[in-house]
């Protein structure tokens, strides 16, 4: 079964919502961001389909096909991996390997994670998120924190939402003051007995 990755770049206070200027897709300023693009990268090799809600999709979209000089190579992923869009209204997704998900979303998920191949990721796409981890679609969460309290925005998980436990797989502290952390939800069944 294929691995259902939320990604998310979240604050210290726990918004994923970005209100303010604290994301910058091409990197932090002056720093050097060559530690977090290395570990960016090794997620995007283990990866070959990228799930996304409509209003994600199309902010990509928007964004990242246009850059004639991305020295991040984040727009060459993007147009290379096999993209996912839950949408009832989009279309015509205008962009190179992309399938809409318009019917019965949560079941298509499902399925696709039954198929071979390597991880499924998911970033951003808040009510996609929170609709997937409630129907317990989500293996692992990988979320980079930035040095940043915001004060407001929606969250990572839905309102009175609970994991009893989660099991870190990994941690790391990049240069620039991000830091991430890997966890995965722990077997299910051992609560239960």
């Amino acid at each position: 079964m294929r691995t259902l990755a939320v990604t998310q770049n979240i604050t210290v206070d726990g918004s994923i919502e970005m209100l303010g200027d604290w994301f910058d897709p091409q990197g932090q300023g002056d720093v050097d961001n060559s530690d977090l693009l290395d570990e960016l990268h090794s997620q995007d090799r283990a990866a070959d389909g990228l799930l996304l809600g409509r209003c994600t999709f199309e902010d990509l979209r928007g964004y990242w096909p246009t850059l004639t000089d991305d020295s991040t190579g984040i727009s060459d992923y993007l147009d290379r991996v096999q993209k996912y869009v839950v949408s009832t209204t989009l279309t015509d997704p205008q962009w190179q390997n992309t399938a809409i998900l318009s019917e019965d979303p949560i079941g298509r998920i499902r399925a696709l994670k039954e198929q071979p191949g390597h991880d499924i990721v998911t970033t951003g796409s808040i009510t996609l998120c929170h609709a997937l981890i409630e129907a317990g679609l989500v293996d692992e969460y990988r979320l980079f924190v930035y040095p940043v309290v915001q004060g407001r925005g929606r969250r990572l998980f839905p309102d009175g939402y609970e994991i009893p436990r989660l099991e870190l797989l990994g941690a790391k502290v990049f240069r620039n003051g991000i830091t991430y952390s890997r966890y995965t939800v722990q077997d299910r069944t051992a609560d239960a007995a």
